[in-house]
């Protein structure tokens, strides 16, 4: 590699973490901005507002830590807040009034009155064993199961406050509860809960978290866990959120469990709506905009008079409110007040600039010298249909081996079987001393065997370079080596330029090019490629083709090629095999394939001698004229 290429890879991650802080600090600074123009303005009314929104930021910025990173929305964090406001509230109550007003209270609860900083480690850690016990089952679920059982796990929580009266006091009024929430202790927090939540948004986890939030199906086969992203996530935003409770139970000092039911839960998922789940500062941008929102409709609650016209008193004014604002931004603005103020490294175009473009074949990662994918009887059926049956072949590296058949010949269905997105009902298929049926899906890619999907499955909501820096980062490289390997990508795949666009947005021929350069981005082995030049014009599909075929001779990965495009497939293949109907019709040099009489018989049926002497005749380089798959 060149001087300058070089010293790119050392200097534009560095300008992306650079520009990260930067949005952070910007962040930060318009709350801190917020706070003081509150308090300078309005005096001790305006302090009391600015307290109760930094409270609310640290418990939105908790909330949005999982929502946004999992695209999941949680009613449950109430539940967090709940326990972190009523143990708070007994640890640092005073013993002579904790005996009056709890006097069944149990006795490892009772007599303790700890600061409240000594307080805070053990509510993070009450909130930290409780996220534990209920994230096991709410990281299984995803979409609105997973939505519902949040909302289960409030109303749960929400009961039992209300029935163990000895130490909530019930329904009635829990008081005593020492008010040392002041503005100082709130903005505190806020910013520390801030730092957090970006500092996980861009982690190695919540990279994770947010491409499989995008398609779980994907990450998984670039052997991300989908279902341990969501309980990490889980677990540090319910922590987060239990010491957000206590620092609201320290703001009110007397509260009941109504105080932390669906009202409350109701209005902080509406903050995070309307700032937008997708970055950090939509939390922030949400609380700011529904708490002086909900405060100026307040003064007309009761009743008011405005340039001389009477208002009259209207019950539920602020909920109303409420209500409007979330129709009117997910109408006008769906993405939030925000927008995608963070989307993280490659968010922009202007640093991404100088990645470059090159045709020349990357370095060449160590390799094993000799390794193949051997694959035995494989044979899955469906309701009775055997899409595969005794499958048996071998994919060995420094070779591309072309897998073709008609339409429905089970060529797909056999790559989701070496991928473990189906299980197969028979048959082996050996890797590295290793039967690939047997392990789990993200265990196929950590053994270095990596695929591209039929159907494109990117994560929309990451630019091209987090795609291709996910599929690093999945491999196990460290957050260095892995920014260097997904710049090194984008420029031999021709995607420098569009290195800072989201996956959603790209033409389709780029969106093509970047699944292959994903997944050249783990250093597989063993690389299947299922149709990687669908839908794509025939200038696309060459340039592809030179493309892998340098990268194929210069990494000796050993390709298993699956496309319907049959001068495609012979132009890249050393080596193929048909399928038809499920079974291994076929297998040899592209030169035996076109004159077996098998092949022939399933692409073109029987008696058509003259286009079966076409066939046996065909330039390999030119399209097998007559032949549809």
């Amino acid at each position: 590699m060149s001087e300058q290429p070089a010293l790119a890879l050392q200097t534009h991650p560095a300008r992306l973490r650079a520009a990260n802080w930067a949005r952070t600090a910007c962040c930060m600074g318009l709350l801190i901005l917020v706070v003081a123009a509150l308090t300078l303005i309005f005096g001790r009314a305006g302090e009391r507002i600015a307290v109760q929104m930094c409270v609310n930021v640290s418990a939105v910025v908790a909330l949005g830590l999982f929502c946004g990173n999992t695209g999941i929305v949680s009613f449950g964090h109430g539940s967090f807040m709940t326990i972190g406001a009523y143990l708070s509230g007994i640890l640092t109550m005073p013993a002579g009034l904790q005996r009056t007003a709890l006097p069944q209270l149990p006795g490892f609860l009772a007599g303790h009155e700890l600061s409240i900083w000594t307080a805070f480690p053990v509510v993070a850690a009450a909130g930290l064993t409780f996220a534990a016990i209920t994230g096991s089952a709410v990281a299984r679920l995803a979409g609105a199961s997973a939505t519902i059982a949040t909302l289960g796990l409030l109303i749960i929580t929400h009961g039992v406050a209300v029935g163990a009266r000895e130490i909530t006091r019930g329904s009635q009024t829990f008081f005593g509860v020492p008010r040392v929430t002041d503005l100082a202790m709130a903005l505190g927090a806020a910013l520390v809960f801030i730092l957090i939540a970006r500092l996980f948004r861009e982690s190695r986890n919540g990279l994770f978290a947010r491409a499989a939030r995008d398609d779980p199906d994907a990450a998984a086969a670039l052997g991300i866990n989908p279902r341990r992203t969501r309980f990490i996530a889980w677990c540090l935003s319910g922590t987060l959120a239990t010491v957000a409770g206590a620092l609201y139970g320290h703001m009110l000092g007397a509260f009941s469990p109504a105080s932390f039911y669906l009202s409350l839960a109701f209005a902080h998922v509406a903050m995070m709506i309307v700032g937008g789940m997708a970055s950090v500062g939509g939390a922030v941008t949400g609380v700011m905009a529904v708490t002086l929102l909900q405060d100026t409709v307040r003064q007309f609650e009761g009743g008011a008079e405005v340039f001389g016209i009477a208002v009259p008193e209207v019950f539920g004014l602020t909920t109303v409110s409420l209500g409007l604002a979330i129709l009117l931004i997910i109408w006008l603005r769906p993405q939030g007040l925000a927008g995608r103020l963070e989307l993280g490294p490659g968010a922009d175009a202007k640093l991404l600039r100088g990645i470059k473009e090159t045709t020349e074949p990357a370095p060449v990662p160590d390799r094993a010298a000799a390794a193949e994918l051997k694959i035995e009887n494989l044979s899955k059926s469906f309701a009775g249909v055997k899409a595969v049956l005794d499958a048996s072949f071998e994919v060995p590296t420094g070779r591309i081996t072309g897998l073709i058949g008609p339409n429905g010949a089970g060529k797909s269905t056999l790559v989701n079987l070496l991928s473990r997105q189906y299980h197969a009902d028979a048959g082996k298929a050996i890797y590295a001393n290793t039967d690939l049926t047997k392990t789990t899906r993200e265990g196929v890619a950590r053994l270095g065997v990596s695929r591209s999907f039929q159907n494109l499955r990117l994560f929309p909501g990451l630019t091209a370079y987090e795609n291709v820096l996910v599929g690093a980062m999945a491999k196990g490289h460290s957050r260095a080596h892995s920014q260097a390997i997904a710049i090194r990508e984008l420029g031999d795949f021709e995607l420098g330029k569009l290195a800072a666009t989201t996956a959603g947005a790209l033409p389709y021929g780029a969106r093509k090019r970047l699944e292959v350069a994903r997944s050249f981005a783990q250093d597989p082995s063993i690389l299947m490629l299922d149709e990687p030049a669908a839908g794509m014009n025939p200038t696309e599909t060459d340039d592809l083709a030179d493309r892998l075929q340098r990268a194929g001779a210069a990494r000796g990965l050993g390709v298993l090629l699956i496309d319907h495009d049959l001068r495609f497939v012979n132009r890249l293949s050393n080596w193929i095999v048909v399928m038809n109907r499920g079974q291994v019709i076929a297998q040899g040099t592209p030169e035996e394939i076109r004159s077996d009489p098998a092949v022939i018989e399933a692409y073109i049926g029987r008696g058509r001698t003259a286009a079966e002497a076409k066939l046996k005749t065909q330039d390999p380089s030119k399209p097998m004229e007559g032949v549809k798959p």
